[in-house]
């Protein structure tokens, strides 16, 4: 994982020390999890077969998630195996696919697209596959029947951070958003949340809210045009952070570092430019909650016999904080285990 150090020794620690169930049943009491849950969970006595896919491992954040599963999945004996989007809505589709053609103890998927995915998923579904839907929509919970949804509050994590951005402004300016992909139900909050907060300030001017697809290449591209084009730009929301670190090494490279930029996902390089001064904020999207969440999901309903809407929710809100020098620091090490 980029960015941070290497905690591989206390790594094997943990797995040695969950070994057994009741080694992982301390584990998860630690994490504040219902003891009587973690025991009924446990490790599986045999070994779990799980698909995984996510919108694309070029983005930092989705490979730290499936880091984050095939951490938890040694926890509690399950073997994932990776079905990667690609940042690409037509190649996840024929990877979801082929996903489909197998079988699986349970599966779980961030969709590039809402809608891209909805007949294989619903193949697998109608096989009794539980299907745990991760961070984006794969289609509108009353049209498909996933076990649950994991999912930060995207509309409050675009808020949060266009919010502090207005006020460093002092309510005045101009300001550009970046979007993510714009079928990607988080990036539809993440702007949403954006246009709530600017519209309360009739100061601010909205200079541009062009899609670069979670693509660092398109946004450097994008930017290298505003910075010509736009001779004030006083703050810019990125729905990731590693577009909005791409767009500051043009913003560098032109000398136009007096840019307030602010992120989501508070990645590790991020949460050091924000201990930096060279991101004003970002907020955690907690990539590893939502990953290891759809690994403990998973092994409840296999193992556990937990079922949709019952044992667990139908939507479970992952949602992680606004990250400041304040707690930064503490941030990463929640990263570095896997924890947020």
């Amino acid at each position: 994982m980029s960015g941070t150090k290497d905690f591989s020794t206390t790594r094997r620690d943990l797995l040695q020390a969950a070994a057994t169930a009741g080694a992982a049943t301390a584990i998860l009491g630690s994490m504040g999890i219902n003891p009587a849950l973690a025991a009924e969970v446990g490790r599986s006595e045999k070994p779990l077969k799980a698909a995984f896919s996510n919108a694309g491992l070029q983005a930092t954040w989705c490979a730290q998630g499936k880091q984050a599963a095939e951490f938890w999945g040694k926890l509690f004996n399950v073997e994932v195996t990776w079905f990667d989007g690609q940042l690409d809505a037509v190649k996840q589709r024929a990877a979801i696919d082929n996903m489909a053609s197998q079988k699986w103890d349970f599966v779980a998927i961030q969709a590039f697209g809402i809608g891209t995915l909805t007949q294989p998923v619903q193949k697998m579904i109608d096989a009794g596959t539980p299907v745990i839907d991760m961070d984006t929509l794969i289609a509108p919970l009353d049209q498909i029947n996933v076990h649950s949804f994991l999912a930060p509050d995207n509309e409050f994590m675009g808020a949060s951070v266009t919010q502090a951005l207005c006020n460093a402004m002092g309510g005045k300016g101009k300001i550009i958003m970046t979007q993510g992909a714009l079928g990607h139900t988080g990036a539809q909050g993440r702007a949403k949340g954006f246009n709530n907060v600017v519209k309360q300030f009739p100061g601010i001017e909205v200079l541009d809210t062009q899609p670069a697809d979670w693509d660092v290449s398109k946004t450097a591209r994008l930017w290298e045009t505003y910075l010509t084009k736009y001779p004030q730009i006083d703050a810019a929301f990125f729905h990731n952070d590693d577009m909005a670190l791409a767009a500051a090494n043009i913003m560098k490279a032109r000398g136009r570092t007096n840019i307030l930029i602010g992120g989501v996902d508070a990645m590790p390089p991020a949460i050091q430019a924000v201990s930096e001064g060279r991101m004003f904020a970002t907020v955690r999207n907690p990539s590893c909650r939502i990953h290891g969440g759809a690994i403990i999901a998973g092994v409840s309903a296999v193992v556990g016999g937990e079922k949709s809407g019952q044992g667990i929710p139908k939507n479970v809100v992952t949602d992680g904080p606004v990250v400041t020098k304040a707690n930064a620091a503490g941030m990463q090490w929640m990263q570095d285990h896997f924890l947020i």
